[in-house]
Parts: structure tokens; C-alpha cells; sequence
């Protein structure tokens, strides 16, 4: 008995070392994730992204079996990946400099040996739209005639002949090609929720609006029908809610398959066009469904639970979906569902960088009510074995966008902080998408104020948990998360004991004027006109506040940031430093509109961590 006790006492000790074990940031920033998965015409093979060493590259593994195989090698981030649908030895990627996303478009050999360029001016953005259905062309977008406006073009692979189809001074992307190659078919987007959609025909150019309407609405995510009289299509039109629905290319009318009270977030169609897989979004979870297009039936798939699936592709023969899968305690990995097994088989295997994944911390999904009687939902992350004793400090992290919403995504930043104990709180607030078009809308223009006090009323709503010390509360964003960080600490100085900015926005009115050329008139829809709204911009823009700050603040900033541009952080920093108050500021002259390099993700992490332990962890109570 005495040997059990000692033997049992050892476990517990061994447990209890396991929890409290922690690990450096350098360990966290080297797990690893692949995504972005694109299927060999064969069926055989995926191309891929991951960041093994240190940025995203092109690889190559087999789907059922087999190493993977590094094809490209360069220092720079490569964006996309797209293999030829009909021919097995060529990948199309894309790749940009010091994340400047001017674009530009290579072919890769698939057993890289073999590397062409296709595109060949440096200032100018090419986007990859689709293959032709023959694989001899692919369609794209630049704005090479105009910075402002995206023109349409075909390039043939073999012999390098680029033609335009489609001049248009509009924000167009191509989105798919019909099948029997004489529609590409092109959005215009006015702003993150409105776009329409074009017919153009090839080679003419011929182009007609095929989604004509008055209230703004999106039309998302096109897939040509195999016969090609339909376009199936993630929609909103007249709905609250993005449902699953298609086009009549006869008619131009719209109809719904499925929609409910959640978003659908992407789909995929099988190649013999008989079956719909797609992913609704609940509550920020996923949910996988397959609907057969003959009978309308809708089944759900046993899909991995609790996170987030994405990168839909279907082999050629409709048996295999590929699929990106991820969790707050799973990094990002790619898998595939078999629909005669009805079997999940993971293909990649991603470094946790020798952490384990049992000292992942999930979240709980949470709401709290605003100001207004709003219910703000977010998802609260806690240290493992936490006590409500009220002496944890928290992050606050607001998401960018503002268009996007918070994920219960994998996350290595936020598992560092709560293995080091910090809490963790990331909300949805108002102008989030995910909760509906309503709810979407809240934070435009001049209800932009509404948001920053969703922000404000968040450490209120933390106190309440027990858990949190209200003089440990830090704000943290990039982008617009960047702003809301920013404006948190301008207008409500006395909530927060640090703020972490990352490509933040300072000033709406040189922001408007600064912001890359094909974005202005975009951001301008969602932020509103410096000429028309110049007194609100001021009035909302912390630069022209900064004397109210107290916290210290941290801001990060890549000098390439074609969005938010580096003026942004300078202008900033500057009018903290002359009013004696507390900056750090970190610029990456390789880096655009945040931190894609390792070495750099580390630099600055570190910073950061060392800032807010300073700042925020050290601090005593009541201090």
C-alpha cells in the first residue's frame, strides 16, 4: 500500500510539473501550420503553403502517402498557390517583396526543378483569378494601366501572349471561367459588402452585370455549374444571412438552396457536379454539410468539432475533399474526408515546436452586454488552474478588418501569454461579421463611436468574472484592431494599463489619402469621405487626441504597409515623444502590413512581451 501512495504521489508531482512547465517564445513562434491546399489533375498529390522555414513556401506531398517536399525556397512569403487543372507538371504561385503585395505571378515545375517568371513589373499588383477549363490559360487582374483600377487579362501559358478583355475602371477580381471557356466571370466589389457580378465574354470582352440590384448585398465564392447554365454562389441578397444559392445564366434570377440564421462561410462543387459540401459558420465554429444537387438533401459530415474548416478542394474524382482544419488547441493542418469510407485522415503534420498540446488552453464563448443593451460576444481564454482572486492581467485583442470576426482559431501568441499567465479576452463587437448583416452594419461612418464603447465597456464586464486584476488590463489589435487599440487608450485613457498597436490607424484623414490607390474609394465606404466627413474623421482619429493617452503604448509597423501606411505610426509616435509620454516603437524594413518573417515575428514578440511585463505584469495591485 505504502508503494502505491509513493507511486501515486510521484504522478501527481510529475502532473502538477506538467502544468506549470513553460516555454519560450521562441518555442511558440516556431509551431508550424499548412493551409491553402490545391489538388493535382491526377488526384494523386496536393501543393501546399507552410512555414517551416520561417516563411510561407510551395511543397508537395502525396495525399495518401509519402515525405513532403519542399518546391520553392525563397525568403520572401509566396501568397497563393494554384495547380494546373488538366496538366500535372505545372503550379502557379504568386509572391510579393518585403510585403509591398505588388504581386507578382511564377510558374513552378511540379517537381521544382524548373521556376518562370510571368509577370514583370514590380509596381504593379497582378491578382490571379482562375485556370480556363483546359488548363492552356489562366485570367487574372492588374492594375497596371491605372494604380486605382483593376483591368481584366488572359495570359496562354505557352506561349506567353497576354491579351486584355476587359477594361473597367473598377475594383474587379476574376472569380471563375465557364467551362466551355467563353465566360470569365468577374466581381466588382464598391465595398466589403456589396459587389457585383459580370459575365465577360472571351475574347470579346462583351460584359454583362448579372446581379443587378438596389440594397447592398454580396455575391461570394461563384462555381460554374458543369453544363454551365448555372453559377452556384454564396449570397446575402434580400437576407440577413449568407446562404448557399445559384444564378440562372439564362435568366439572371437568383435562387436559394440553404440558408438559416448562420453565415455559410465558403463551399466547394464536386467535379462531376452532383455534389455541394460547404461550412456553416456557428457562433464561429464550423459545421460541415453536403447537399446533392439532384435531390436537395443535406446531410452533416463527421467533421473534426470545436474549430475552424476551411481550403475546400475536391479530387477529380469527387471521392476526396481536402479540407484545412484548426482549433484553439490544434495549429493548422491539412486533411481529407472520404466520402465511401466516411474516414478524416490528417495529410500534413505541423511542429507544436516541442510543446505539448495538452497544455493548450481552450476558450469559453462569452457575451456581455454594452451601453446600448447589445449583446457583445468574444471568447475568453484562462490560464490553466485560475482563481477567481481577481489578480490575472488580460489582453484584450480586437480583431482587424473591421469587416472579419474573431475565430476560435489556433492561436500560438495566445497560448504563449496564458501558459505565462495572462487571460485572454477576444471579442466580436459591433461591425463584426458572422452575427448577421444588422449587426455587421453598426460600426459604419459615423456610429463608429458605438464600437470604441463596446471596447470601453469591456474591462467592466471583465471585473465581474473574478478572475481579472482591473489594474492589469492591456488592449491589444493590428489594423484596425491596430485603431480600435489606439482609440481604447485616446478615449478612454483611465481602463487600460498598457496598449499593443500593430499597423494601426491614427489619422482617418491621412489614412483616405495615403492608403494604396485601389482602396481608397473601398475603406471610404466603410469609414466615410474626408471631404464630406472630415470633422467626424477628426473627430474619431486619436492623433488629434494624443494628449489624452496615459497607458504606455507599443506600436509595430512595417515601412512597406501598402494599406496602412508607415506615416500612420510615425505621425503618432512623434506627438507622444514631444508630450513626454510612454512609446516603443519598432519598424521592419522588410515587412508590409504586419509580420510574415520569423526572425521578425520574434523580435518584436519578444519586445512585446518584455513591454507588457514591465508595464503589466510586474505592476502591484492597486499601483
Amino acid at each position: 500500500m505504502r508503494k502505491l501512495v509513493q507511486i501515486l504521489s510521484l504522478f501527481v508531482i510529475f502532473s502538477l510539473s506538467l502544468f506549470s512547465q513553460t516555454y519560450t517564445i521562441e518555442q511558440y513562434l516556431n509551431i508550424k501550420s499548412a493551409g491553402a491546399p490545391t489538388v493535382s489533375p491526377d488526384g494523386k498529390f496536393i501543393a501546399y503553403l507552410t512555414d517551416i522555414t520561417g516563411t510561407n513556401q510551395v511543397w508537395k506531398v502525396g495525399i495518401s502517402a509519402g515525405c513532403p517536399e519542399q518546391l520553392t525556397f525563397f525568403d520572401e512569403r509566396v501568397q497563393f498557390v494554384s495547380w494546373n487543372p488538366k496538366d500535372k507538371y505545372w503550379i502557379l504561385f504568386g509572391k510579393d517583396l518585403g510585403g509591398n503585395e505588388r504581386t507578382q505571378l511564377f510558374l513552378l515545375k511540379s517537381d521544382g526543378s524548373e521556376i518562370k517568371r510571368l509577370t514583370f513589373k514590380d509596381d504593379v499588383i497582378y491578382n490571379f483569378g482562375t485556370w480556363s477549363d483546359d488548363g492552356t490559360m489562366f485570367a487574372f487582374t492588374s492594375n497596371e494601366r491605372n494604380r486605382a483600377f483593376f483591368d481584366v487579362y488572359v495570359m496562354n501559358i505557352k506561349t506567353g501572349k497576354v491579351d486584355l478583355i476587359w477594361q473597367n475602371d473598377g475594383n474587379n477580381y476574376v472569380v471563375a471561367w465557364s467551362p466551355d471557356n467563353r465566360y470569365i466571370l468577374v466581381s466588382q466589389n464598391r465595398s466589403s459588402f456589396d459587389n457585383d457580378l459580370y459575365l465577360v465574354e472571351y475574347p470579346s470582352g462583351k460584359a454583362v452585370n448579372i446581379t443587378p440590384h438596389t440594397q447592398p448585398a454580396r455575391y461570394m465564392n461563384p462555381r460554374f455549374s458543369v453544363d454551365g447554365r448555372k453559377i452556384y454562389l454564396l449570397s446575402d441578397e434580400g437576407k440577413e444571412f449568407v446562404g448557399l444559392a445559384y444564378i440562372d445564366v439564362k435568366d439572371g434570377k437568383l435562387n436559394y438552396i440553404y440558408s438559416t440564421n448562420w453565415d455559410i462561410t465558403t463551399f466547394e462543387l464536386s467535379k462531376d457536379g452532383r455534389r455541394i459540401v460547404f461550412v456553416l459558420n456557428v457562433d464561429g465554429y464550423s459545421e460541415v454539410y453536403s447537399l446533392d444537387i439532384t435531390t436537395g438533401k443535406v446531410v452533416k459530415l463527421g467533421f473534426p468539432s470545436g474549430g475552424i474548416v476551411g481550403g475546400l478542394r475536391f479530387t477529380n474524382d469527387g471521392r476526396k475533399l481536402i479540407f484545412t482544419y484548426q482549433s484553439p488547441v490544434k495549429n493548422q493542418d491539412i486533411y481529407y474526408y472520404d466520402f465511401v469510407t466516411r474516414e478524416v485522415k490528417q495529410i500534413t503534420y505541423s511542429s507544436t515546436a516541442g510543446i505539448p498540446i495538452s497544455s493548450f488552453v481552450e476558450p469559453k464563448l462569452v457575451r456581455f452586454k454594452s451601453f446600448d443593451g447589445l449583446e457583445i460576444p468574444g471568447y475568453l481564454y484562462l490560464p490553466k488552474n485560475a482563481k477567481k482572486d481577481s489578480s490575472l492581467p488580460v489582453i484584450v485583442s480586437i480583431h482587424g478588418g473591421p469587416e472579419a470576426q474573431e475565430l476560435p482559431r489556433f492561436s500560438a501568441l495566445y497560448q504563449f501569454f496564458i501558459n505565462n499567465g495572462y487571460a485572454i479576452y477576444a471579442p466580436n463587437i459591433r461591425g463584426s461579421t458572422g452575427y448577421g448583416k444588422t449587426y455587421a452594419s453598426l460600426d459604419n461612418t459615423t456610429k463608429r463611436k458605438d464600437a470604441i464603447r463596446d471596447v470601453a465597456m469591456i474591462p467592466e464586464f471583465l471585473k465581474t468574472t473574478g478572475y481579472i486584476d482591473p489594474k492589469k488590463i492591456v488592449v491589444y489589435g493590428g489594423s484596425y484592431g491596430g485603431y480600435m487599440t489606439l482609440a481604447a487608450v485616446t478615449f478612454y485613457p483611465d481602463l487600460w494599463a498598457a496598449g499593443v498597436d500593430l499597423v494601426g490607424i491614427s489619422n482617418f484623414l491621412t489614412f483616405l489619402k495615403n492608403t494604396g490607390a485601389w482602396r481608397q474609394k473601398h475603406r471610404m465606404a466603410e469609414y466615410g469621405d474626408p471631404e464630406k466627413d472630415a470633422e467626424f474623421l477628426k473627430e474619431i482619429s486619436p492623433f488629434y487626441h494624443v494628449d489624452r493617452i496615459k497607458a504606455p503604448l507599443m506600436i509595430i509597423q512595417g515601412a512597406n504597409d501598402p494599406r496602412v501606411p508607415k506615416s500612420e505610426s510615425d505621425q503618432i509616435v512623434e506627438s507622444i515623444k514631444s508630450r513626454g509620454g510612454v512609446v516603443e516603437y519598432l519598424v521592419f524594413d522588410d515587412e508590409g502590413h504586419g509580420l510574415a518573417k520569423l526572425k521578425n515575428r520574434i523580435k518584436a514578440y519578444k519586445a512585446v512581451v518584455e513591454f507588457l511585463d514591465k508595464y503589466v505584469k510586474d505592476k502591484k495591485m492597486g499601483l
